[in-house]
């Protein structure tokens, strides 16, 4: 951890720009904290992008396309949903500052949400930080069994679609590593980063071409 922000402090888009190319990311305390920490773990959680694996059970599920799935169509929604209390969760790191600050990364082009709808509603999603050539996910959540897991799955599809060289899931957990998630020491996770920021990619298809 390093330092918090003093309470009501706004963090700048350019300093957490900076800070994920550092390899560092910001948390709270829970949703009423008012202070932010970084973080910047000694081991690292990756999925690596040509050994992504989709478990047998979810690619049968896959076959029947349960959702509509959407990119960047209510981001604001998606990053409200992960910060959602649940029976297993009763607090959440993302608190005010953090919220706004990724809403503004979005608007950047910065941020991004993968989404799954189901009669006009959103029951899954994720959202993350994109740099460079690399996407640093930062939350999911599901209201409908599986609809995280078929985010997941297209948010590695984009990002093999579109050049994207580095997925970051900051930590792992037993459900990322079914899809191939790895631990790395800090320093070889800092070598990835630094050869994943040089080269630019796009999140959107086409975008500004």
């Amino acid at each position: 951890m390093i330092r918090p922000f003093a309470p009501g402090f706004r963090i700048p888009t350019d300093l957490l720009l900076k800070a994920y190319a550092s390899g560092v990311f910001p948390m709270a305390e829970s949703e009423t904290d008012p202070e932010v920490f970084w973080v910047r773990p000694e081991i690292r959680g990756i999925i690596p992008l040509n050994a992504f694996h989709i478990p047998k059970s979810l690619t049968k599920k896959l076959r029947h396309n349960p959702f509509d799935v959407r990119f960047d169509t209510d981001f604001e929604a998606v990053i409200d949903a992960c910060a959602e209390k649940r029976d297993d969760r009763p607090s959440t790191w993302i608190n005010g500052p953090i919220r706004e600050a990724y809403v503004q990364l979005h608007y950047m082009g910065h941020c991004h949400s993968v989404e799954a709808w189901r009669e006009g509603r959103l029951v899954g999603g994720l959202y993350g930080v994109s740099l460079g050539r690399v996407f640093f996910g930062e939350s999911m959540f599901s209201k409908e069994v599986d609809a995280s897991k078929v985010c997941l799955v297209a948010l590695v599809e984009r990002l093999r679609q579109q050049g994207y060289q580095l997925l970051d899931t900051q930590f792992t957990t037993e459900h990322l590593k079914r899809f191939g998630a790895i631990d790395v020491p800090r320093a070889e996770y800092e070598t990835m980063l630094a050869e994943a920021l040089v080269g630019t990619v796009t999140f959107t298809p086409n975008a500004g071409r």
